[in-house]
């Protein structure tokens, strides 16, 4: 094993040569909240829909943590694990504008930004010379900088390759930084559980799991082929990260894959034709948020239309179809076939998306439009 661990080092060293950091806030929304209104601190405090709207909770602090509260949990779920939770609605243009500044300290120490939603990015600081070129000490001060000057915390993950920064990010959380060095890398990726990877979820875990593989050092002792053939297109990349390669850069511009519109009803419904008058609401919506990114693209040059509806129960399903153009005809025809998975329940939620191709994108989109 030991023998393997050094053998593999010596073949990979020579392409951990970047310098990634992954910077991740803590609690985010939350931690603005409680920022602005000091007497929330130390109490358990949640962002999210209202109760009588049947809304979701979109974030909540760590007090609110040791009651079982998380993410995307029913409002009034978490109202009865934790009475006594505070819960502030959702500020989102304010949440953008705090998000801009924190990029703006990002921007100090490099231009190749990655953003993967409002409270998480990864930086590429390979040939940044600011701090004598460490990515450690960049990492520390970027934190520190969102500190003092935004009065909010961070996390931070240092490693020469990009999955390995954002599990990194996530090892000393709160207001911690993980650093994985190139020299570190094999005996890390050696001992890492597969459930830390991104994109192994409770599913893939489980066949993980059936097949007796709990750690990246079970992967690399695997046969390949079976991890190919068990889990397809994701297979390739659990083996790679699992062998230490991830040659994926760090995208300044990615380039975003849809457009959606969706709106949470305050009421649930049960009834097509109000879903109908909904759709049709949303696909005007939607053709105005095409012509602001993609105005000089036609209709009928959309060809992959998506809808998606979320149940009383929280559970959601979503349907997609390549067709020829984009009109309420279609998104329609959708609807009438997704409706048949309804199974009695009510709809809280109905959202409509258009895939994109990046030719068809005009401009960047970015976080805060």
């Amino acid at each position: 094993s030991s023998y393997y661990k050094r053998s593999y080092f010596m073949a990979n060293l020579q392409n951990y040569q970047r310098k990634i950091i992954h910077i991740d806030m803590d609690c985010f929304y939350a931690a603005i909240e409680m920022r602005d209104d000091p007497s929330l601190v130390g109490k358990p405090v949640a962002v999210g829909g209202d109760v009588y709207q049947h809304g979701v909770l979109t974030t909540c602090n760590y007090e609110a943590r040791k009651f079982g509260l998380h993410s995307a949990m029913p409002t009034a779920q978490a109202l009865k694990r934790c009475p006594n939770l505070i819960l502030r609605p959702v500020n989102m243009a304010y949440y953008k504008s705090v998000s801009a500044q924190i990029h703006q300290i990002f921007r100090r120490y490099t231009d190749i930004i990655e953003p993967l939603s409002l409270d998480e990015a990864f930086l590429d600081v390979t040939d940044s010379a600011h701090c004598a070129g460490s990515a450690t000490w960049m990492a520390e001060a970027i934190r520190q900088a969102i500190s003092q000057e935004l009065k909010l915390t961070a996390s931070a993950g240092v490693a020469p390759l990009k999955f390995l920064a954002k599990i990194a990010s996530d090892q000393n959380k709160p207001n911690g930084i993980f650093v994985i060095p190139p020299e570190k890398v094999a005996d890390f990726i050696h001992q890492l559980p597969l459930k830390k990877i991104p994109g192994v979820g409770k599913v893939t875990q489980e066949k993980l799991t059936q097949l007796g593989l709990q750690t990246c050092a079970d992967i690399q002792q695997s046969d390949q082929a079976l991890i190919y053939k068990t889990f397809g297109k994701f297979g390739q990349r659990l083996w790679a990260f699992s062998h230490g390669i991830d040659n994926r850069t760090i995208e300044p511009n990615r380039p975003r894959k849809s457009i959606a519109v969706e709106n949470t009803l305050i009421t649930p419904i049960d009834n097509l034709d109000e879903a109908k008058n909904i759709v049709s609401q949303q696909f005007e919506s939607l053709k105005q948020r095409l012509n602001r990114n993609c105005k000089d693209i036609p209709l009928s040059e959309f060809k992959k239309l998506g809808i998606k509806l979320k149940f009383d129960d929280f559970s959601q399903t979503t349907l997609e179809r390549t067709m020829n153009g984009l009109t309420l005809v279609r998104f329609l025809t959708l609807l009438e076939q997704i409706w048949e998975r309804r199974a009695k329940r009510k709809i809280r939620l109905i959202g409509l998306n258009v895939h994109l191709s990046n030719k068809k994108i005009t401009h960047q989109l970015n976080l805060w439009e």
